[in-house]
């Protein structure tokens, strides 16, 4: 067994000249980042979103006072429409 080659491979490996000149080439590198004009639109789209209130006051102040009042009348009609039609879309 020649202990001359094993030495050989062991500098091959073991070579930092490598890692010198890779430090040299990153630092001149630098990362960036480029938001697409649809990605700023959404993003624009989100805030707004999250800025709008989870309740329409306009529309459902008017509902309050006339529940309060005791004049709200709801159609039974309606009500069975809607409620099958959302029966309907669950086992859709």
């Amino acid at each position: 067994m020649r202990i001359e080659a094993y030495t050989q491979v062991q500098q091959v490996y073991n070579t930092k000249k490598t890692s010198k000149s890779m430090k040299a080439n990153a630092a001149g590198l630098r990362d960036a980042v480029q938001i697409s004009s649809m990605g700023r639109d959404i993003q624009i789209a989100k805030q707004a979103v999250a800025n709008t209130p989870d309740i329409r006051e306009e529309v459902v102040a008017p509902l309050k006072a006339s529940i309060q009042a005791g004049t709200y009348q709801v159609s039974s009609e309606s009500f069975a429409d809607k409620l099958l039609e959302q029966y309907k879309a669950t086992l859709g």
